[in-house]
């Protein structure tokens, strides 16, 4: 549902993609290399990349489903 609420949500420190104000900080494209890229915080992988297991049309379609959340 895009709150981040979950067990896993929290341990990886989620943000709120609910949140409009927070969505406009980035752009679809920056949403796009996370994915393809994987996202690391002081040297500790937060999110692995998807670049060799989503197509760049699956990519853009989650990026679209994303955006979805924001109220």
């Amino acid at each position: 549902d895009g709150t981040a609420k979950t067990k896993a949500g929290r341990m990886a420190g989620a943000k709120d993609l609910t949140d409009g104000p927070y969505q406009k900080q980035f752009t679809d494209e920056q949403i796009l290399q996370r994915l393809k890229a994987g996202v690391t915080d002081k040297g500790k992988e937060k999110m692995k990349p998807f670049k060799s297991v989503l197509s760049d049309d699956e990519m853009k379609a989650l990026v679209a489903k994303v955006r979805t959340f924001a109220k």
